[in-house]
This record gives C-alpha cells, sequence and structure tokens, in this order.
C-alpha cells in the first residue's frame, strides 16, 4: 500500500486527494468520451415521464367521475 500526503505532508491513507487531483485534472476530454452516442436513456426517462403523467390523469379521471 502506497503512502500519499497531502499538501502539507499528512498522511492520506485512501489516497483521496491523488484520485481527486487526478480527477480535476483529467479536464472535460475525459469525461466528454465516457458518455454515450445515443440519447437511449434521454427517450426512456421521457417515456416514463409522458407515461406517469397519463397514469395520474387517469386515476384523477376516474376519481372525478
Amino acid at each position: 500500500m502506497a503512502n500519499t500526503q497531502g499538501p502539507q505532508g499528512n498522511y492520506d491513507p485512501a489516497g483521496s486527494t491523488q484520485m481527486f487531483r487526478a480527477f480535476v485534472d483529467e479536464g472535460p476530454q475525459g469525461r466528454r468520451q465516457e458518455q454515450p452516442a445515443s440519447s437511449g436513456p434521454r427517450v426512456g426517462l421521457i417515456i416514463g415521464i409522458v407515461a406517469a403523467v397519463v397514469v395520474v390523469a387517469a386515476v384523477a379521471w376516474l376519481a372525478l367521475m
């Protein structure tokens, strides 16, 4: 297990400072490459919201009849 130290020389047993710095230094280019090219999850979310609105409207309509 490697001993990592923070900027003031404090012992960081988990190495979280080093991992955070690697994440920040990665920049937007690395994060942009990890996103999927298709909008599949977004379409599924929209369909789910529309279905929920339809169900709520149907329940309200049945309750008012």
